[in-house]
């Protein structure tokens, strides 16, 4: 079979749907399958992109959207489907197009799919509700004008779209009319794109975690520790509250090592406030990493902090702290829910006390642990027997049921 990916954002950039994308590809090739990926083209001045060295990814004509040049936009037109369709005649047929994109990634991909005649399936990753009231107080005008984009792209629906679907959900439904199945990547967010409208049966198609990087990653010795270690992880924007955590760390007055990894439009704003409260003693920035040395960073935490709060669709990095076995301090309950594993503590509400107060109890229970000889030197940790279940073997497994299905509905 080959699966074509169109999607948003380019999987060289940062982000956890672009590490999603890159495992789902590279474990649907080991079972036999063929994967192309269509992004818009990476913009960054670093050189050497997986882009010229992989035949697997088709970079589509695009301009940059932010400062830093990780991002870019495609425009969904007539010049982007020549590119993608003379990319695609110089490959085998495609027989199915998986959108992995909510925004231009979706226009472009069913555009596609219409000119290849073959079915779609649609996972969709972002909360646009959430994420788009999160950071305008002009969602409602933003939701209008994504519906007469989409319109412009795509001209009529060319499927049912449910009458109670309002806003940004209303959204969501005209793209998931035109696809044979719509799939989310966690159980939360599938039942939350039921009730809305957005489809009648949304799928579960979890992002799962390289099997081979975990195996590799928990062979690797845990380092020394006074104290204990905090990790942090992604994009530093508004709705992944990383200002909220740097402030509940100075007032909580953990005694902990505090490590934020991650780049984005807030990086300058979060180095000035740990500055300000005097946390450079324990809150280190080490910025972006590759993949690898992220998935070291959680294996060598005593826990990982997952901060942001009804806006992740999944949260990929508790799924891989689970499957390394280190723990994870939640704030939002549903990820918490998903992942289902122990140990992990639960912030009781949305403030920054309340999250300070939840960092005070974990710090205090793996001082305990880690002091406790009966525990072990490693203390807290999530058992080896849950991270099967974690695995992108598994998910692609999964994944194939989902395409099988929608070749049969063609």
């Amino acid at each position: 079979m080959h699966v074509l990916f169109v999607t948003d954002q380019h999987p060289e950039s940062l982000g956890g749907v672009q590490v999603a994308l890159r495992l789902q590809r590279r474990y649907l090739e080991r079972l036999g399958h063929r994967v192309t990926i269509a992004a818009p083209a990476l913009h960054r001045s670093d050189p050497a992109t997986a882009s010229e060295r992989d035949g697997a990814y088709v970079d589509l004509p695009s301009r940059p959207i932010t400062a830093d040049r990780e991002y870019g936009l495609s425009w969904p037109g007539a010049r982007t489907d020549r590119a993608l369709a003379g990319a695609l005649r110089r490959l085998p047929p495609v027989d199915l197009v998986h959108v992995q994109g909510d925004f231009w990634g979706a226009f472009i991909g069913i555009r596609a799919a219409r000119g290849l005649g073959v079915p779609i399936v649609h996972t969709m990753h972002n909360h646009v509700d959430e994420g788009t009231r999160a950071v305008t107080p002009l969602a409602p005008v933003v939701f209008q004008a994504l519906r007469v984009w989409r319109r412009l792209a795509l001209g009529r629906c060319r499927g049912p779209v449910a009458r109670r679907s309002r806003g940004a959900w209303r959204y969501l439904a005209e793209l998931a009319a035109e696809a044979a199945a719509v799939t989310a990547p966690s159980r939360h967010f599938a039942d939350e794109l039921e009730a809305h409208g957005v489809a009648a049966e949304v799928l579960v198609t979890r992002g799962g975690v390289d099997d081979d990087a975990i195996a590799e990653v928990r062979a690797l010795p845990r380092s020394g520790r006074d104290r204990p270690k905090l990790v942090w992880l992604g994009r530093m924007s508004q709705e992944k509250r990383v200002l909220e955590f740097v402030e509940a760390v100075a007032r909580s007055g953990i005694d902990a090592d505090v490590a934020l990894h991650g780049a984005g439009l807030l990086l300058p704003r979060v180095r000035r406030r740990i500055a300000e409260l005097g946390l450079g003693d324990r809150v280190t920035i080490p910025g972006p990493v590759p993949y690898r040395d992220a998935l070291a960073a959680i294996r060598d935490a005593d826990a990982l902090v997952q901060t942001s709060m009804g806006f992740e669709t999944q949260g990929l990095t508790p799924f891989e702290a689970a499957a390394l076995g280190t723990p994870t301090i939640y704030c939002d309950p549903e990820i918490a829910d998903d992942v289902g594993v122990s140990p992990e503590w639960r912030v009781a509400d949305g403030s920054i006390g309340a999250l300070a107060e939840a960092l005070g109890a974990a710090v205090r229970a793996l001082a305990a642990a880690r002091s406790d000889p009966d525990s072990g030197r490693d203390g807290l940790r999530v058992p080896a027997s849950e991270a099967e279940r974690f695995l992108q073997s598994a998910q692609s497994e999964r994944m194939l049921e989902v395409y099988a299905d929608a070749l049969r509905r063609r």
